[in-house]
Parts: C-alpha cells; sequence; structure tokens
C-alpha cells in the first residue's frame, strides 16, 4: 500500500494558479499494427462509429476548456487537419438539400478549437514529439492527449487534471489502475496517498517493470498536464536503448529536481484503440451507448451472440 501524506510539500512553480488552456495531441506515429488500412488513411481518423477518434479527443479537450489544440503530425497525415477544415462545397449541398443535422455534424469540427500543426521530422519517442510543440506553447502549461485513449464524455477526466495542474504547478498524471500481471506493459508510478480522494502524490516512475519490482499497480495513460519547464527537461534527457526521448524519462528528472507530481485515479470509462481490438471493443461499446443507434445495435448483437455468432441467414434481431 502506499504511504500517506497529509500535506504534500510543493514548490513554488512560477506557473501555479494558470490553468491550462492549450493542448497537445502527438500523431505521428505509424500505426503499424493498423496495417494496410493505415497505410493511406492515418489511424487516428478511423471512425469509431460515426466520428474519428481525433475528433473524440479534440470534443475532450474543448469540453475542459481547451481553446488551442496543436497537432503532432508526421508524413501522409496531413488529412488529420484538413478533417477540421471548413467544407464550404459539402456545407453547401447539405444546406440545400435541408439536413440541418449532418449540416451540424460537417460544421462541428472546425468550431471545436483553434487547431494548429507541426511537424515530427522523424519518429523519435514521445518526449521528443512533445518537444515539437515548444514554439506553439511558449512558457505556459499545457496538456498532452495522446490519440489512442478515448476518455468517455460521461466519466470527464481532464478538469480535475488541469485544476488541479493550476493548483500545483507541477505535472498531473492520470493513472488506471491494472491487474498486476499487467504492469510490464506500462509505465508505473510510485505513490503517496493524500486526504484527496483519488489524488496521489507521485514519488517515482519506472518504465515497463517486472510484477516482482513495480512499486504499484497504478500505470500512466494518456493525459498529462505538464509545466513547461518540461521542454528543458527534455532537451537534457538522452535518448534510450533504441535511440528514442521518452517523456517518462524527462519527467523523471524534474521530479528529482524538486518538481511536484500528482496523480489523478481514473476510475471511469476508457477506451484503448491503440490496437485492433481495442478499437473494435470501443466501436462496440459507444455504439451500445448511443441514443439513436442504441437500441437497434443492442438487439442485434444480443441476437448474433445468440445465434452463436453466425451471420449466415442475417435474421432480422428477434425473429426465430
Amino acid at each position: 500500500m502506499p504511504d500517506h501524506v497529509t500535506t504534500p510539500d510543493f514548490s513554488s512553480p512560477a506557473d501555479r494558479g494558470v490553468r491550462a488552456t492549450k493542448a497537445v495531441i502527438p500523431a505521428a506515429g505509424l500505426a503499424t499494427r493498423f496495417l494496410p488500412a493505415s497505410k493511406a488513411v492515418p489511424k487516428e481518423l478511423f471512425p469509431v462509429v460515426d466520428k474519428p477518434a481525433l475528433q473524440y479527443i479534440v470534443e475532450e479537450a474543448a469540453t475542459a476548456g481547451i481553446s488551442d489544440v496543436l497537432l503532432i503530425t508526421g508524413r501522409g497525415k496531413s488529412s488529420m487537419v484538413d478533417h477540421f477544415d471548413r467544407r464550404l462545397d459539402l456545407e453547401a449541398a447539405l444546406e440545400a438539400k435541408g439536413d440541418t443535422e449532418r449540416l451540424e455534424a460537417v460544421r462541428r469540427p472546425g468550431e471545436l478549437a483553434a487547431l494548429h500543426s507541426s511537424r515530427q521530422p522523424e519518429p523519435l519517442g514521445l518526449g521528443h514529439a512533445v518537444s515539437c510543440a515548444e514554439d506553439h506553447v511558449g512558457n505556459v502549461p499545457f496538456a498532452v492527449l495522446l490519440g489512442d485513449d478515448l476518455v468517455d464524455e460521461r466519466d470527464p477526466l481532464l478538469p480535475t487534471m488541469l485544476d488541479l495542474q493550476a493548483e500545483t504547478g507541477g505535472i498531473v498524471l492520470a493513472l488506471l489502475e491494472v491487474p498486476w500481471e499487467e504492469v510490464h506493459k506500462y509505465g508505473v508510478a510510485s505513490v503517496r496517498e493524500t486526504d484527496t480522494p483519488d489524488v496521489v502524490e507521485v514519488t517515482g516512475l519506472v518504465e515497463k517493470p517486472a510484477r516482482e519490482d513495480a512499486p504499484s499497480n497504478l500505470t500512466v495513460v494518456g493525459r498529462y498536464v505538464l509545466p513547461a519547464s518540461i521542454f528543458d527537461a527534455i532537451r537534457r534527457t538522452g535518448p534510450d536503448k533504441r535511440g528514442e526521448i521518452q517523456l517518462t524519462d524527462a519527467m523523471a528528472l524534474l521530479l528529482s529536481e524538486g518538481t511536484p507530481v500528482h496523480g489523478v485515479v481514473f476510475r471511469g470509462r476508457r477506451y484503448d484503440t491503440g490496437n485492433p481490438t481495442g478499437y473494435l471493443k470501443a466501436v462496440v461499446q459507444l455504439a451500445t451507448a448511443r441514443s439513436d443507434i442504441g437500441p437497434d445495435f443492442r438487439a442485434w448483437l444480443a441476437q448474433f451472440v445468440a445465434d452463436g455468432f453466425d451471420t449466415v441467414d442475417d435474421k432480422p434481431a428477434g425473429t426465430e
């Protein structure tokens, strides 16, 4: 069990009290687990029901009060930026047809936030991707949202993280409790409890430890709120054995130098779209929760399971 601390020993960062209004979404990866589908279409634009995964992320940021979003892109991924542009020809066609519902859906991406992009010239790790945002972010705290993690809008996480970072001026991580036999897959935090439920003080970070070496079963997932000092820490962080600069290493450096690091333990609904199985689960879970298509889809799904996953007869739901 983690130790307990009643009053965290905060340092006095200059940006304490400043709530982040900028977000960075690293999206320059090759998505090899989705080949060949991701060869020409960025994985971030794969539809989760009827919206690209990336739009869910930007909507999450906008709902939390983020007004400025920077996409870190790579070669062949300019279509991610295009998705948030206006399509006046398409809008005109929908307006002429009186299709106001689809017209609103087409316009919505461009109204979420001011969207910008920066090119990561080569994939040199998450730390390097974040460093590409320095000129845009400047000397203010900011959020980093990884596109493989979708957080259900019914269980908001980012607002709590932004508020906590504004209070402490340090680093705030999203933490997820996983079974002990899975800790070797993740970055793991050693923690001390605080008096605030589901908020812990992070005392150390270790990347993919063996189960017997793991300090806890609280793993770092794809939401971070960081001070601007992370950019200097990344510059002072050497590459790992794969030649990549890891964000975890840069955060650990700041922690060792006295920057306060806290974690918010997330107990809500999260979907991992970073692999085909997780992606399909996310589509099914979010589709069944929809008020418009959910009832029919749930009925079909129940019948599909009852029929032993047999679609040969393609029987309508509820028929014999």
